[in-house]
């Protein structure tokens, strides 16, 4: 390999190698050099680490500024976090926090920097990223009012920005959207609550087309419950955001309306850390008394006292799957839509 180096004719064979000596020694085109250091989807897993093997034998790096230019790209993704509406401006979602370690490994994977902020409910997003070349692409996590949101995905849309979202799988189509079969996740809390023995379960969290992640994980729950015959209360539910503190207070409305009930099934595991610090003040054992199951499977889910049982969505490869969209788009590849299927953690607080 070395001698290959030195006979293009440099003194003391002291030459920088290229891609084009790595496609000579790989035995495939220099395009496909390039691809491959980028972690194109197109180019198999065989030739990609024979083409990664050889570059680290020629201790080859890429020029990504050179590389960027000639693609007319900056090979940075934007990350836009939605900022839930806290008295602390530092809050996120925990979980998205847990999505963030995959979105940054597959970016890495494929040769591209991330820049992350929150976003800003401005009809310029375009502007302050992918037209002014600081971004190639975006990536939207949250949103909040689905309603009020939809307006702003329409305009990206419209300018035809690269953009992928992590929510609610709906008819609308606004963009690529990687999301969670919530109703699938809502009708296997319920499921597994009355296969405990529970039959008076309420719902914490908003259920309208505001919030349509959890409007479906509770019309899961109805369908577990009228499956099985049993009574679905509209005494039982107390809206709330996802927020421990509203999850704390939807359950003290709930105890105030002397309903009785048997289980909760939360929309997120932070209502449900809330319902859980509520019951304890009221002199309610957890599950003894009321059963609960949260969703998302946040890390703290899993150190609460008693552990939180919860309806876990699948962040790792819903980073991955991000990326990848966004990715395609850029490359002027097919991006679908995608639905992830949850799954039941089963823990001691049901």
């Amino acid at each position: 390999m070395e001698a290959k180096l030195k006979a293009r004719g440099t003194a003391g064979g002291n030459v920088k190698p290229t891609s084009f000596d790595i496609a000579a020694l790989a035995g495939v085109s220099q395009p496909t050099v390039s691809r491959a250091l980028r972690g194109d989807p197109t180019v198999s897993e065989a030739t990609r680490m024979r083409v990664e093997v050889i570059a680290r034998q020629l201790n080859y790096t890429v020029d990504k500024h050179a590389s960027s230019l000639r693609r007319g790209q900056s090979m940075t993704l934007a990350l836009l976090f939605f900022e839930d509406p806290l008295p602390d401006d530092s809050y996120i979602n925990p979980f998205f926090l847990s999505m963030l370690g995959s979105i940054l490994r597959a970016c890495a994977a494929r040769g591209y920097d991330l820049l992350t902020s929150f976003q800003q409910l401005s009809a310029d997003w375009h502007m302050d990223y992918e037209d002014s070349r600081k971004a190639d692409g975006i990536i939207l996590l949250g949103y909040g009012d689905y309603e009020l949101y939809k307006s702003r995905l329409e305009a990206l849309v419209a300018q035809g920005t690269h953009f992928v979202r992590w929510g609610s799988v709906d008819r609308l189509g606004l963009g690529t959207t990687i999301g969670c079969d919530n109703l699938a996740g809502g009708r296997t809390a319920g499921e597994h609550l009355i296969e405990r023995g529970r039959r008076r379960i309420a719902f914490l969290g908003h259920c309208d087309d505001h919030y349509p992640e959890f409007r479906d994980r509770y019309s899961g729950l109805v369908e577990a419950m009228r499956a099985a015959n049993l009574p679905v209360d509209p005494g039982l539910h107390a809206d709330s955001l996802s927020v421990e503190e509203d999850g704390y207070e939807a359950t003290q409305r709930l105890l105030a309306r002397g309903i009785p009930f048997d289980a909760i099934f939360a929309a997120s595991d932070l209502i449900a850390l809330g319902a859980m610090r509520a019951l304890t003040e009221a002199g309610l054992r957890v599950p003894d008394d009321v059963a609960i199951v949260g969703f998302d499977g946040i890390p703290a889910a899993a150190t609460t006292q008693p552990p939180l049982t919860t309806v876990a969505q699948d962040y790792r490869h819903a980073g991955e799957l991000l990326v990848d969209a966004i990715v395609r788009q850029i490359t002027n590849k097919p991006a679908d839509t995608t639905l992830l299927q949850p799954r039941l953690v089963v823990r001691n607080s049901t």
